[in-house]
């Protein structure tokens, strides 16, 4: 008989690293650590599995923390592409989505949608994006992802009530 796997309970792999991406002190450390482990002369290749990273950033952790310590190790800030939405589009986007429904913009629905949100924003700037950017454009506007319950307008509730009454009779 083989020997017990130790698994974690209650949190997914995504969810633990969501958490250390979260707080800049974790990343850090991991950084510092991963720094530590090449100081005692293990080659950066090996540690690329360890760290979910290539060996290249490794190498860039390195460098950086000889040429300016810890602070080398923080993220710079303004990195990545810079949104094709201005800030003005931006705030019209967010008052769009508190007070108006997609119905007063031509579509057959009156919920908001990562789809529907992209045809708009095509429409009305001219600025086409893909599915997984949407998301992060709803997020970065305060909004969370809401998934809907479907209520049928033509049901009884009456009747569902009076069911539910009798199902809870008979247990």
């Amino acid at each position: 008989m083989g020997r017990h796997v130790l698994t974690v309970q209650g949190y997914s792999s995504d969810q633990i690293r969501s958490l250390f991406r979260d707080d800049e002190r974790y990343t850090i450390g991991i950084r510092l650590y991963a720094v530590y482990q090449v100081s005692l002369g293990k080659p950066s290749r090996k540690l690329e599995e360890l760290y979910n990273t290539s060996f290249k950033q490794i190498t860039n952790w390195v460098h950086q923390f000889e040429q300016e310590g810890i602070e080398g190790l923080r993220d710079k800030p303004g990195r990545g592409r810079k949104s094709q939405l201005s800030d003005e589009q931006y705030e019209r986007l967010r008052q769009v989505l508190i007070n108006e429904t997609p119905e007063n913009h031509g579509f057959n629905t009156v919920t908001w949608t990562g789809p529907l949100l992209m045809e708009y924003i095509k429409n009305e700037f001219g600025i086409s994006y893909k599915k997984a950017q949407i998301y992060n454009i709803i997020k970065s506007l305060g909004f969370t992802y809401q998934k809907g319950k479907g209520t049928y307008p033509e049901s009884d509730q009456l009747a569902q009530e009076s069911f539910s009454e009798t199902l809870k009779k008979t247990n």
